[in-house]
């Protein structure tokens, strides 16, 4: 197929201050075997030399444009910015945050799977992050699944292979008919837009390591980690999507389970010692999304921490020698 004939993929990468790895990030776009992209990169006030960097590679390659916001956003807005730049020709959009990278076969792949299936409305692959292989796949030889038996099976707790931003292709359309594809307040906005766009149509998959995701201290899955955004996010999804893949007996039992995780996780961070920064970011949250704890519900998890505590000395001292050494 002659180059111009083939759809044009919209490569998106939101940056602020990733002067340390966004030379990798804007190479590897640069060395797909799929060439007929454009690369935007939203630059949200970076004080580095962020902008240097992606000015000079602009310079060598047309295809490359930079979007430089007026004023600071958080995050996910800046995704969303990303997002409105894509160009009306566009067919297919891909993030890649500034701290990953594209392996070379990555949108070529990606773009044929997505091609040959036309009810398909995202693409997935395998992934690694730092040195392990992640997330979960369809069972081989399978490529396409109907997004409403995935999006069943993952609140089911069955094989999550939304994997990250970076690991999906996503149909431009679907970003157009949306007034943000990124809702900001969801600390999971991306796996929002997963369900979002699975009531209607299928997910595609391919069989292949297509991405690396970098985890460090100043990633957002760290701070995912240390403030348990995991928990909230599946009770955000489960209120707002719960109904479109399950049935009410279904999504009574994912909540009373989604709920007895959140306060197990809550208790051991109050038996532990979390500082009023940790609390008040769970209690802002929950607020949003018109929630609140029962908190007699929360005695249980926290009997059953102390009980851990008393009974297995050795993993209490492992702990506290973990936390000294910090």
């Amino acid at each position: 197929m002659e180059k111009k004939r083939k759809p044009l993929v919209s490569v998106l990468t939101p940056v602020y201050n990733g002067e340390k790895y966004l030379p990798e990030c804007i190479e590897s776009v640069l060395a797909q075997t799929y060439q007929n992209w454009e690369y935007i990169i939203a630059n949200n006030r970076s004080t580095d030399h962020t902008v240097e960097i992606a000015l000079a590679y602009a310079k060598k390659d047309e295809r490359i444009r930079i979007h430089n916001n007026s004023e600071f956003v958080s995050g996910d807005a800046n995704g969303n910015i990303a997002f409105r730049q894509i160009a009306s020709e566009s067919k297919y959009c891909k993030m890649v945050h500034a701290d990953d990278w594209l392996f070379p076969e990555c949108v070529e792949r990606m773009v044929e799977l997505a091609e040959a299936y036309p009810t398909v409305g995202m693409v997935g692959s395998y992934g690694l992050r730092n040195k392990h292989v992640s997330w979960d796949g369809l069972p081989y030889p399978s490529h396409v699944v109907p997004g409403r038996e995935l999006g069943r099976s993952a609140f089911l707790g069955g094989p999550y292979v939304f994997g990250s931003p970076t690991s999906t292709l996503i149909c431009s359309d679907e970003v157009r008919k949306r007034p943000a594809a990124y809702n900001e307040g969801n600390q999971h906005c991306d796996i929002e837009l997963c369900f979002d766009i699975l009531r209607n149509r299928d997910f595609g998959f391919v069989h292949q390591v297509l991405t690396f995701t970098r985890d460090h201290a100043e990633s957002q899955t760290a701070f995912s980690q240390r403030f348990g955004t995991d928990y909230l996010g599946t009770l955000e999804h489960l209120t707002k999507y719960g109904r479109a893949y399950l049935s009410e007996q279904e999504l009574d039992q994912c909540f009373r389970r989604s709920w007895r995780q959140y306060y197990k996780f809550l208790a051991a961070k109050l038996l532990h010692g979390s500082d009023d920064g940790f609390w008040k970011f769970h209690q802002t949250e929950l607020a949003r999304l018109g929630l609140r704890l029962t908190y007699g519900k929360m005695a249980k998890p926290v009997m059953a921490e102390l009980f851990d505590l008393v009974l297995n000395p050795l993993k209490t001292v492992m702990r506290i020698a973990k936390k000294l050494s910090r």
